[in-house]
């Protein structure tokens, strides 16, 4: 009887591509389930609940598009089927990560956090500082804290945290 070697896992292929106009649906339920534990607490019949999501997605999405002009808008996508949202706005002393989210379903299964090593490593690249806003109580801020991020200014529920380089610019993440 042979003996085979165990298959390592492997890792699916993540890749992205642009938002299209068709997406808004699916983006709004990738913002949807980054609020159904609120929502949970509430006793909202369930078209309230479509309505405060569709209403704070249209009000999040309207900001993102005042304050982040030239921002890349892009949809996650792991093997082909579509995962999450990835927003990031290039400027010309850094990096900002305004948006990473994940359906539930590909949480936990190191889709972010190998984003998030990309990211670190154009950060690195092009030597400029990677920085987001994250909620306090979000389960991703320890990814963040470990992957050496500081927080520099509190805004209450909110923190912005930041990643800089090394200076000589020759450790990656």
């Amino acid at each position: 009887m042979s003996k085979r070697s165990p298959r390592k896992p492997t890792k699916p292929k993540i890749s992205l591509r642009p938002v299209e106009v068709s997406d808004r649906d699916f983006l709004r339920a990738v913002y949807g389930s980054t609020r159904e534990d609120e929502l949970l607490l509430t006793d909202w019949p369930e078209e309230q609940k479509a309505e405060f999501v569709r209403m704070q997605f249209e009000a999040q999405d309207a900001y993102y598009r005042e304050h982040y002009p030239g921002a890349q808008w892009e949809v996650i996508l792991v093997g082909r089927e579509p995962a999450g949202r990835l927003y990031v706005h290039r400027r010309a002393n850094e990096i900002r990560l305004m948006e990473i989210t994940l359906l539930p379903a590909f949480r936990g299964r190191g889709v972010g956090s190998r984003l998030l090593d990309d990211l670190l490593a154009e950060a690195t690249r092009e030597g400029k500082p990677l920085s987001i806003h994250v909620e306090i109580y979000n389960p991703a801020y320890r990814l963040y804290q470990r992957r050496g991020f500081e927080k520099v200014e509190d805004r209450g529920v909110y923190h912005l945290l930041r990643w800089t380089p090394p200076k000589d610019g020759t450790s990656s993440p």
